[in-house]
């Protein structure tokens, strides 16, 4: 249950969305929605926890998602972005699924788990310049990634975006520069085609050594002692779950 706080805090705020959704909907409703899905559970979502970011809302067709880092956030969205150049190979050029991917690092409000304000707002409006299976990003980021990462950025200049006020510096890396990187791998973060249930592996057998226990009193008669007392740890060993 939310305590209804209302905070700030600074972050990396990826806005996602697919590039002509309408039309790929329009074309196979069923069939490009499972593909949809498939993407989100077999390689975005496993990628956004690989980097520790958090997915804020998601749309019919995209995504909000905030990382501590900057360098996580970019590094989640390239290798995202590569990974859907290999999972959408085989489709022709339009019936493939492409994202658009916008990222701003910025002061944001937090209330009930949800992100509001103009660093959010920013990162909507960039994710609108990017070309369909590219990065937008703006100028703060680049400032945060471009000594660190190495990807490179095409400069597009100050862009006076919808209901910001300001200008904006953008950057950005088009599908093609996204395919230059390298492939990248995925763990599934589903079961695999079996019976649909995760695999239950066996506890390890465990193993006690027992040792013979030294008599190290002078009185030879306790001999028999500590021989009845190895004897009953071995025996209760034996008896147990574990083995010897």
């Amino acid at each position: 249950m939310s305590d209804g706080r209302v905070y700030r805090r600074l972050a990396a705020i990826v806005a996602v969305d697919v590039a002509g959704y309408s039309r790929l909907m329009g074309a196979d409703e069923e069939g490009t929605l499972r593909r949809f899905q498939e993407c989100r559970r077999e390689l975005v979502n496993p990628k956004i926890c690989e980097h520790r970011g958090r997915i804020v809302k998601t749309t019919g067709d995209g995504m909000l998602v905030e990382f501590g880092s900057v360098i996580d956030a970019d590094r989640c969205a390239v290798e995202v972005q590569r990974g859907m150049i290999d999972r959408e190979a085989e489709w022709d050029d339009d019936r493939r699924i492409r994202f658009r991917v916008g990222i701003n690092l910025g002061d944001i409000i937090v209330e009930d788990e949800d992100i509001f304000g103009d660093g959010v707002n920013i990162a909507a409006r960039l994710e609108a310049l990017a070309d369909p299976g590219g990065l937008c990003i703006s100028g703060t980021v680049h400032d945060q990634i471009s000594d660190r990462l190495g990807f490179p950025f095409r400069d597009m200049g100050e862009q006076i975006v919808k209901n910001i006020m300001r200008p904006v510096r953008a950057y950005q890396m088009s599908a093609a520069t996204v395919a230059a990187t390298p492939p990248v791998a995925t763990a599934l973060a589903t079961p695999g085609p079996t019976d649909g249930r995760e695999e239950t592996k066996a506890a390890p057998r465990l193993s006690v050594v027992v040792l013979p226990l030294a008599n190290l009193s002078a009185d030879p008669q306790q001999e028999y002692f500590v021989d009845a007392i190895t004897d009953d740890v071995i025996s209760g060993c034996r008896g147990s779950k574990g083995a010897l």
